[in-house]
């Protein structure tokens, strides 16, 4: 098994889409499941990882604190957006079960007790086994997804069917918006270093799941609710 380090997977799968129409009762069925895992994404918490991505590339590239303040900001901006959403899921971090795929690396700080998980990412996987002609339309349509052409990776989407599994990236809300303050407070106080360690850390605390995982967690408590 190939490992793919955090920064990287995320990188990659900032974007999702449903599955195209065919007209068999499973493949519509399938293209259900998938249609119901994209709206489990949160376009806040996709735009705030983007947000992270871009603050941690400038600080660690250019050392360039003030570049960076902006996409900190807006990322601020986004999670608190999240947190008041309604697309996000409750749920101990271990009672979820790592996609095979991209499993948890060794810096990972597992996080203790229930908190709330922020869909931030997807993409289709499929098994060594598929057919090549599949495998590389899974591959385009995972390019597509990431540049935001939807409509194209779902034509793309045609040729494999129900032959792919969707996986998805869950970000703990709490320690995801505390990194993202400490980077934000650094990089003010113009300590790029320590502002690239606290954003990597928030990067790193994503766990990745299969949709099926997705559909046992148990939503999260309006925010009304939690006194």
């Amino acid at each position: 098994m190939k490992f793919i380090p955090a920064v990287a997977a995320i990188s990659s799968i900032l974007c999702a889409t449903p599955f195209a129409s065919a007209d068999s009762l499973h493949t519509h069925w399938e293209k259900f499941k998938a249609h119901r895992a994209f709206h489990h994404l949160s376009a806040d918490g996709q735009r705030a990882f983007q947000d992270i991505l871009k603050a941690r590339d400038i600080l660690q590239t250019t050392g360039k604190t003030e570049a960076a303040i902006p996409a900190l900001y807006d990322a601020q901006k986004r999670l608190a957006a999240a947190q008041k959403a309604d697309k996000k899921f409750q749920a101990a971090e271990n009672d979820l079960h790592p996609a095979p795929q991209h499993p948890v690396i060794a810096n990972h700080q597992p996080v203790v007790g229930q908190t709330d998980w922020l869909p931030v990412g997807g993409e289709f996987v499929v098994s060594e086994t598929l057919a090549p002609e599949k495998k590389a339309a899974v591959a385009t349509a995972n390019a597509q997804l990431k540049s935001g052409n939807t409509d194209q990776a779902a034509q793309t989407m045609q040729v494999v069917g129900a032959d792919a599994d969707f996986i998805m990236a869950l970000a703990p809300l709490t320690p995801v918006q505390g990194a993202v303050y400490r980077a934000t407070v650094f990089t003010e106080g113009h300590n790029p270093q320590e502002a690239v360690a606290a954003l990597t850390q928030a990067l790193e605390s994503v766990v990745f799941v299969s949709e099926s995982t997705i559909e046992t967690l148990a939503p999260a408590a309006p925010a009304s609710a939690k006194k």
